[in-house]
């Protein structure tokens, strides 16, 4: 038997005759076992109906029932409605959860949920199961305690949405979380994170009218955010559920019930690949090079390294960042430039280093424009290596330069400049002025127009605009001080001073 009481019959009648299901019978009633939960919907009508008087043994449960409607004007102490076997018919959406705990707690949803999750072809030791239910749930449970003959019942409305929190989610992950993971034979997640998520979001798109009045009422709860795709939110339904008085909330219709829908998606925490790339083609951008609309060259280097990996880990989409970026006409010669590519949503995780290994040749073998080493699977938080003291650290050059003067030695020494953001890159980065170190610059001559100019700075240094100025945008520039025209024919990066990611063994 069930802990109801004899004191919850009256509460039994009302709510079955308010057309709630069997286990909304149970939550309300505060019944916080959730093994109650557990038995078949038919058997919890049947248990919720004997603690209203009525005798089982007259109306033993069966497989499909239905709750006979009261008589308009029958009186509050009459007996309570009785159940009656309907082998044809389906049972009512219950008004509250609108068939949550009703038709989704199930064999059957269970089975739907696993071949979705199977078709995904995901790799997963263990699994956390996520559940989004409509925010129009909170304002059907208010509105069916917010009467004056439940209200003492039911305490308060902080005890209503406590039972509604905790009991029916408590309630939905017991019946469904043990059953998924026993399908699936892997392990639940409880408290601790996994890397593989399960979602079902429940919609109830008729009734989503429930929450509108409420937008007039308290217009300040409800705020638009960039990331939600409406502004009724189950916290926001709340907070203005609290402020809302009970006449102004009463005087709200409730939309009919008709359909609803339970949306199984399924996410995999992202995988991050680092490394480090060279770039030996001067027409080859290190991202895709659109403008207005327009994409002025084919490949880019993010999408080179991106192509293999997508396939081997069966990912839906990649973040490709590095440590710093070079223009379309410049090279990146030496050790490299480190990289690291998020992989969002990967299906195959499991990849050995040998397997590592092979992508990192296959990526080498599809193109001669770029070359990757050091190629290996990092965490979340090892990414941020990458970018720590960025501007600190430095990089070395070398430019072809054209001019009409030779440098002398004291043009060489150590000094500092203050660029203002490029004109070229000011589409991207935000109009400031920056002071960068030059600390060492040697010249090697070639002819009485030529030289070959060889720098280490520190990182972030616009290099081009140091050689001709930028308009007088970089002080002081190696035109102003040779007091000549000077530009830069060739540029490659010789070396980026960032010790991330770690060197893998040839």
């Amino acid at each position: 038997m069930l802990s109801l009481k004899e004191k919850d019959r009256p509460i039994v009648r009302k709510l079955l005759d308010a057309g709630c299901c069997a286990r909304c019978v149970l939550r309300f009633c505060c019944v916080g076992k959730y093994a109650s939960y557990q038995n078949s919907c038919q058997v919890c009508v049947g248990q919720s109906h004997d603690a209203s008087g009525q005798d089982q043994a007259d109306n033993p449960p069966c497989k499909k029932m239905k709750l006979e409607s009261v008589r308009a004007g029958e009186e509050a102490s009459a007996e309570p409605p009785a159940l009656e076997a309907q082998p044809d018919a389906q049972p009512a959406t219950c008004v509250t959860c609108l068939g949550v705990l009703q038709d989704f707690c199930h064999q059957s949803f269970v089975t739907q949920v696993c071949e979705v999750v199977k078709k995904g072809g995901y790799q997963f030791d263990s699994l956390l199961l996520a559940v989004s239910l409509p925010a129009q749930l909170s304002v059907r449970e208010v509105r069916l305690t917010s009467t004056r003959e439940q209200h003492a019942r039911f305490h308060s409305p902080r005890l209503q949405r406590l039972v509604y929190i905790c009991i029916v989610s408590l309630s939905f992950f017991c019946l469904f979380l043990f059953s998924l993971s026993a399908f699936l034979l892997v392990a639940h997640q409880e408290g601790t994170p996994s890397a593989f998520e399960v979602s079902i979001g429940f919609t109830h798109a008729e009734t989503d009218g429930d929450c509108h009045f409420l937008a007039t009422a308290c217009s300040d709860c409800f705020k638009p955010a960039k990331n939600k795709a409406s502004v009724f939110t189950r916290m926001a339904v709340v907070k203005a559920l609290e402020k809302i008085s009970d006449e102004e909330f009463l005087r709200c219709e409730s939309a009919p019930l008709t359909s609803r829908l339970a949306e199984t998606t399924c996410l995999h925490s992202s995988v991050f690949i680092a490394g480090r790339y060279n770039k030996f083609s001067r027409e080859l951008p290190q991202t895709p090079w659109v403008i207005d609309g327009e994409r002025r060259m084919e490949g880019s280097v993010e999408e080179l390294i991106a192509a293999p990996l997508l396939s081997s880990f069966r990912a839906d989409a990649f973040n490709f960042s590095s440590s710093g970026r070079e223009d379309v006409d410049v090279r990146t010669l030496g050790n490299g430039r480190p990289f690291a590519m998020e992989l969002v949503n990967p299906h195959r995780v499991r990849h050995t280093k040998a397997e590592v290994r092979q992508l990192q040749e296959t990526i080498n073998a599809s193109s001669d424009k770029i070359r990757v080493r050091d190629l290996q699977i990092v965490t979340r938080e090892a990414m941020g290596r990458m970018k720590e003291g960025e501007e600190e650290k430095t990089k070395s050059y070398s430019a072809l330069i054209w001019t009409k003067k030779a440098i002398t030695k004291a043009d060489l020494d150590e000094l500092k400049i203050d660029q203002k953001t490029p004109l070229r890159v000011l589409h991207r980065r935000p109009l400031a002025v920056r002071q960068r170190t030059i600390h060492s610059m040697s010249a090697s001559y070639l002819d009485t127009h030529h030289f070959t100019l060889l720098l280490r700075t520190q990182a972030g240094t616009y290099i081009k605009e140091f050689v001709h100025g930028d308009f007088g945008r970089t002080k002081p520039n190696l035109g102003g001080l040779m007091e000549t025209e000077a530009d830069i024919l060739e540029l490659d990066v010789e070396s980026v001073d960032v010790d991330w990611p770690p060197a893998v063994p040839e």
